[in-house]
């Protein structure tokens, strides 16, 4: 799953090193205005959180239909 979302990501523009593949959560939470940090976060309301959650499970669902749209096409 990590390896998909890392792809996923890079597809999106994302820098993601390989080395460290959780960090694009800072890039999209930077790009979206959230000041997310490593460690405790519990200054983050519920809407911040869910738009960097969001943004990264929602381009991995995105990534998943076009996935099997394509494969159904195939048959």
């Amino acid at each position: 799953m990590q390896q998909f979302m890392t792809k996923v990501m890079q597809n999106e523009g994302y820098k993601v090193d390989p080395q460290s593949q959780q960090d694009v959560k800072y890039e999209v939470a930077k790009s979206l205005g959230v000041p997310l940090k490593p460690g405790s976060n519990g200054d983050l309301t519920t809407e911040q959180a869910g738009k960097v959650g969001g943004a990264i499970g929602g381009s991995m669902v995105r990534e998943m239909v076009r996935m099997a749209q394509e494969s159904l096409s195939k048959r």
